[in-house]
């Protein structure tokens, strides 16, 4: 599947980059493949389809074969052609299905390779055409097995979802190498830019890339000359050059960020200046940080409004993730007991010290809670803490060394597969942790806290939480406290369940755990 996209990605016959196009070039611009990102976006869609259809048609036979083996009267193969020369209507359920994944946007260029929206197209247009396809068989009064319906779109819906989530992950690669970006040119202030272009640095994966910038106003207004360029990207000018910056860097898209347009009548000029133009006008809210379920549009008298759910901070504490954390946490310590056992008989044998570490750690609204874990450091680690403080591989007031001289020889295996983390699940039952949710600070560390990052002692700490998925101890200090914050203001029951399933790679991989 690689290959074929890196073939899509590449595309064949791309022409070269114009001479004028090259001369206003700044030499700091990325080189990007060349020719059409629409035309090259098409393939790629095409692809998907193909993906999609097969995994359809074999959902289809798996079904049917299923059906057969269940029934058991005859042999399977004949059953198996009995049952679909018979069953006049399973053709037209994979047509209303491929129609409803087409209709509900699952092929939209803005859905593919980001966000849950993909996903969440996927299972909708699937729920939909199980639905329309039973009503067409009742109404029809056409022979349908139940079995053969159940295992049809139970099967199919998660099979697709599990090769849209691979094609994702080649397409991350692909962008990741520089194929299948899209060219931007931006529009706002100096700050805005910095911005934008530090997001598209960090995620790097969503293939944007800042070719070009232009600052509100125009450069023949009379006003203060422009700088050539900003964080290291070139200025073409005011808003009445954006057309030639699109045309001299090939943009594929122009962004139009905070103090990009001095009015709403300045943005309908901005896209009155684009048409006739295949290039996409994306306008950048200035929200930070907020969820998709969040946000809702509404129009009024053509205005669009932009519509802020408050952050789900009350839901965090509710009933629902407090079930949610016995119930998983419950689960856990029956499945892990053989491991814990084995853990606690390999830490006693190693130098005949206690098996378990209690630490002091800062809960939800900063009350204070002993956390427990399998001893994965020498016992004397707390005293010579001090004299490694200088050797941390942390930029905040966490302490992180990877090379720590404290850990044991079965504390490094503990800690790489986490499994010094498992009595952590007692405190989850007891009610001082989740098993989902920001990391539980140290009480030194509470005092140093700004007054933003107090936010996160909201809810309870977490067993797991979203950095722990996203680099675990290789995540920048900052980054890690950003995604914190994320996770209190907009936390979901889904959202604890994908992380729980990112957790068990993150664990597989080891990637970020010492």
């Amino acid at each position: 599947m690689s290959e074929l996209m890196r073939e899509v990605a590449i595309g064949s016959g791309a022409p070269a980059v114009p001479a004028a196009r090259r001369e206003l070039a700044p030499a700091s611009a990325p080189v990007l493949p060349t020719g059409s990102l629409a035309r090259r976006m098409w393939r790629l869609v095409v692809v998907i389809a193909a993906v999609d259809a097969a995994l359809l048609a074999f959902t289809s036979f798996i079904a049917v074969s299923m059906r057969a083996w269940l029934d058991g009267m005859i042999a399977p193969s004949q059953e198996t052609l009995v049952f679909s020369i018979n069953n006049g209507i399973t053709p037209w359920l994979f047509v209303a299905w491929f129609c409803c994944l087409v209709g509900f946007g699952a092929y939209a260029r803005r859905n593919l390779g980001g966000g849950l929206e993909e996903f969440r197209v996927v299972a909708m247009a699937s729920g939909i055409a199980a639905g329309a396809g039973g009503t067409l068989a009742f109404l029809t009064q056409s022979y349908l097995s139940r079995g053969y319906f159940i295992v049809c779109f139970a099967g199919g819906t998660a099979m697709l979802l599990t090769g849209r989530y691979l094609v994702r992950k080649v397409l991350h690669l692909l962008r990741s190498r520089g194929y299948l970006q899209e060219r931007v040119v931006a529009v706002g202030s100096p700050a805005a830019l910095g911005e934008i272009q530090a997001n598209f640095d960090r995620l790097h994966w969503t293939g944007y890339t800042l070719v070009g910038a232009c600052l509100p106003g125009s450069a023949a207004s009379g006003g203060a000359a422009l700088p050539a360029d900003v964080h290291g990207v070139r200025v073409f000018g005011g808003t009445d050059r954006l057309v030639a910056a699109c045309e001299a860097t090939g943009a594929d898209t122009v962004l139009v960020a905070g103090g990009g347009h001095e009015s709403a009548a300045a943005l309908r000029d901005i896209g009155w200046a684009l048409e006739g133009h295949q290039v996409n006008l994306v306008v950048a809210p200035a929200l930070l940080d907020i969820a998709g379920p969040r946000i809702h549009m509404r129009q009024v008298g053509g205005m669009p409004l932009v519509y802020v759910d408050k952050p789900q901070v009350s839901r965090a504490q509710g009933l629902l993730k407090r079930s949610f954390d016995l119930l998983v946490a419950s689960a856990m310590l029956l499945a892990a007991a053989p491991v814990m056992l084995l853990a606690a008989l390999a830490i006693k044998a190693d130098d005949r010290g206690p098996v378990f570490y209690r630490q002091e750690r800062s809960g939800r609204d900063g009350v204070r809670f002993a956390m427990w874990k399998f001893r994965s450091m020498a016992v004397d680690a707390d005293q010579r803490l001090a004299e490694l403080a200088a050797h941390s591989d942390t930029d905040g007031v966490l302490f992180k060394m990877k090379d720590d001289p404290r850990v044991t020889r079965v504390g490094k295996w503990l800690r790489r597969f986490s499994i010094d983390e498992l009595p952590q699940l007692f405190n989850v039952i007891r009610g001082e942790m989740s098993v989902v949710g920001p990391r539980p600070p140290l009480p030194a560390e509470v005092e140093v806290y700004p007054a933003h990052m107090h936010r996160r002692l909201l809810v309870r700490p977490g067993l797991t939480g979203l950095w722990q998925v996203s680099g675990r101890s290789d995540l920048p200090f900052d980054e890690a406290v950003r995604m914190d914050l994320y996770y209190v203001d907009n936390w979901s029951l889904v959202g604890d369940i994908l992380i729980m399933l990112k957790t068990i790679r993150a664990v597989v991989l080891s990637r970020g755990a010492y």
